[in-house]
């Protein structure tokens, strides 16, 4: 069990949360939650040890499976190793054994020495470990010829998978996982779900998700009001649950201000007259009935709404016998594609796999292996590219950098979208350099907003995004009259919004009719 007793963090004159207790116990699995800026991660390095709170303190267990983002630190060692690392007692001893094994003779010490040690690799499944640690590494999709190779020569989506089974490993007595899914892919999230069913420790998880979470949690302890609230359940449950708590609360306090307001008018009218005894009465009364503290919500929701001037034709996109890949060498083949207008199509596959060339192809970045790609009358492209960092150039202003976009728009209209995704009053002002990844990832959706494409494409537009602002997306793209082609891992994004799937694999591809759970049943057809 992690137990946390009257913790509390500021940071810059900002209290992040205030005198929490909580504890985490095993068997349960919890999301934590809370927008961009609430301090998840700063509460989740408090519970692992690695941030002192300002007040309290943390109990936890003595083996913790922790998800570092650091990867540098193990880049000169084998795959397989690095997730054995997950377990220290377990590699500390099988590493001395390995120093005291190269002697060509012993001491009396280090026989006795090398005894303790055969029996911590054997209380700690040492001699099963590598099979582990691949069991692990193949669930997490690092192929066998992989796991031998140095850390360093992994791509980096593939080296924090690495690092994800290194918490894993060695039945940790509870795990602590700061965004396990970003580097996954579908299936890999989906193994990762199935593993955390079956784990029965203490599980706490801050994940951008939605379906993850509705799938894994048990429990959500939710960032706001400066504490940390749990509440039985998924997400989905924690949203309703949330909503009703505040409501109930409001409604509360309304009708104490409403009863506040009639004691002051009496207090006022009979305070000096022949009622002056009902009035002191009144008064004392008055001084019991105070409204509860609503402490101000820090949950801000963007509002994406994609509009354009101009439809197009109805056929917006024909796609025939199309190969996509580099230098004549194709990826996969035999793309057969017909995108109407209205149509919400998304494009999912493996990391690595060719999803963003696929785009890039389509639009005329790259040239085609093979095939015929035809745009429809009058599509006006919109485009997200999924590596955005340098699209925004440094020593402007958001305003700024805006209203280049499109001055016809007016310094009004310019102001009216960026207020629409919270950069509105001084935030408009900021300065582009300073931008974290997700006001970056804002400030590029209100270019678009803005622009008023009728067609657009999006290459993983939920990186850097929390939950509220990946529901506004959602609902954005649903209420999008015109064509959206996206990339994305996120199976609540393509559910809810998807009306035809590109399933992405190494040498061939295939479209699916139909959204997340449509896609399902045809694979488990196959």
């Amino acid at each position: 069990m992690i137990v946390v007793e009257n913790v509390s963090k500021s940071f810059g004159g900002r209290k992040l949360f205030e005198e929490v207790n909580t504890s985490f116990g095993p068997g349960k699995r919890f999301g934590l939650t809370g927008p961009n800026g609430a301090g998840k991660s700063t509460f989740m390095k408090i519970l692992i040890g690695d941030l002192d709170p300002d007040t309290g303190r943390v109990i936890r267990p003595k083996r913790l499976g922790i998800l570092r983002q650091d990867h540098t630190l193990y880049d000169h060692m084998r795959v397989v190793d690095v997730v054995i690392c997950g377990n220290p007692r377990l590699w500390e001893a099988m590493q001395r054994k390995d120093e005291l094994l190269l002697k060509s003779d012993h001491s009396e010490e280090e026989g006795m020495e090398l005894g303790e040690l055969e029996c911590v690799v054997a209380e700690e499944d040492g001699y099963s470990a590598e099979a582990d640690a691949a069991v692990l590494l193949e669930g997490l999709g690092i192929p066998q010829q992989s796991q031998e190779r140095p850390l360093s020569e992994l791509k980096g989506g593939f080296k924090l998978r690495v690092l994800l089974a290194q918490a894993l490993f060695g039945r940790p007595q509870a795990l602590l996982l700061d965004d396990p899914t970003n580097p996954l892919d579908l299936e890999s999230i989906e193994w990762l779900e199935e593993f955390l069913h079956s784990y029965d420790g203490v599980l706490v998880v801050i994940s951008h998700d939605r379906h993850f979470l509705n799938s894994v949690c048990t429990h959500i302890s939710d960032i706001d009001y400066e504490t940390i609230i749990q509440y039985t359940g998924n997400y989905d449950d924690m949203v309703r649950a949330k909503a009703q708590v505040r409501g109930q609360v409001e409604q509360s306090n309304a009708k104490k201000m409403e009863k506040i307001k009639q004691l002051q008018d009496f207090i006022q009218r009979f305070a000096a007259g022949t009622r002056s005894t009902q009035a002191a009465s009144r008064k004392k009364e008055l001084q019991r009935l105070r409204p509860d503290e609503i402490k101000r919500s820090n949950i801000q929701r963007p509002f994406i709404k994609f509009e354009f001037d101009k439809p197009g034709g109805r056929d917006v996109l024909e796609v025939h016998k199309l190969a996509c890949g580099y230098n004549g060498t194709a990826l996969f083949k035999g793309l057969h594609l017909a995108v109407s207008r209205g149509d919400k199509v998304a494009i999912i596959g493996r990391n690595g796999v060719g999803k963003t060339t696929l785009i890039e192809t389509l639009m005329g970045k790259i040239p085609a292996v093979q095939g015929n790609i035809k745009w429809g009358h009058e599509v006006d492209l919109g485009y997200f590219p999924q590596e955005h960092e340098g699209l925004i150039p440094p020593g402007h202003k958001i305003f700024d950098w805006m209203f280049e976009q499109k001055p016809a728009a007016g310094k009004e209209g310019v102001r009216s979208v960026l207020g629409r995704m919270l950069f509105s009053g001084e935030d408009g002002d900021k300065p582009t350099a300073t931008l974290s990844g997700g006001e970056r990832v804002r400030a590029i959706l209100s270019r678009l907003m803005l622009l008023r494409h009728n067609t657009l494409i999006l290459d993983e537009p939920t990186n850097h995004m929390d939950l509220e602002a990946i529901s506004s997306l959602r609902d954005g793209i649903q209420t999008f009259a015109g064509t959206c082609i996206f990339v994305t891992h996120d199976r609540d994004l393509i559910e809810s919004v998807a009306n035809k799937i590109v399933a992405v694999e190494p040498g061939h591809i295939d479209v699916f009719p139909g959204g997340w759970s449509e896609y399902r049943k045809a694979r488990q057809k196959d």
